[in-house]
């Protein structure tokens, strides 16, 4: 099996697709982690994406292979993970929103500074910060450690709406997340 094909994903495939098929995946990082509830979708056709405007020294990972990690500040202030999609070259990825968290709870709570379980990762910034995410796991693959990706378990709905946070392309309906869960962000309408 190679790298793009990951837990029975093909990350070679166009992000709107991973982003979808993310959705109930669990990610752990050094054992830290939980079960992906939401997720965004971003091309390197889509004027919203980092890589619209080609390869920079902020976002060269997304222009790496799949199946890796890009992970970039928001505002100067949060880290972001990314999972890298599509045929190396292009510039693709899906962002990591929000997590149930489900592993090392105690590590989350002390990095998050609150004992609200639903604080912990119900964002991108407040999840890599629960699960010590950095700019030093930026191109790291998703298939070694301190990774780790387990495929979604039973039945898994999906529900389908327009990005958020972003200005450009608003309409684009390319944020997914788990149809019931009180672990997203911000509820799907």
């Amino acid at each position: 099996m190679s790298l793009s094909t990951l837990i029975g994903i093909d990350f070679s495939a166009p992000s709107h697709v991973v982003a979808r098929q993310l959705i109930g995946v669990t990610v752990l990082v050094d054992g830290v982690g939980g079960r992906i509830v939401e997720t965004e979708a971003y091309d390197g056709e889509d004027p919203a994406s980092h890589s619209y405007t080609g390869r920079t020294d902020r976002n060269f990972a997304m222009f790496g292979p799949p199946a890796h990690a890009y992970v970039y500040r928001s505002y100067g202030i949060h880290w972001c993970l990314n999972f890298v999609c599509r045929e190396e070259g292009h510039g693709a990825g899906v962002l990591i929103r929000a997590l149930e968290p489900v592993a090392g709870l105690d590590a989350m709570r002390a990095r998050r500074g609150t004992v609200d379980e639903w604080l912990l990762c119900s964002g991108p910034g407040k999840l890599c910060q629960a699960l010590g995410v950095t700019r030093a796991l930026n191109g790291h693959a998703l298939d070694s450690a301190p990774f780790a990706l387990a495929p979604a378990e039973g039945d898994i709905e999906v529900v389908a709406g327009p990005r958020i946070g972003i200005s450009k392309a608003v309409d684009v309906p390319w944020r997914f997340g788990l149809a019931g869960s009180r672990w997203v962000s911000k509820p799907f309408r």
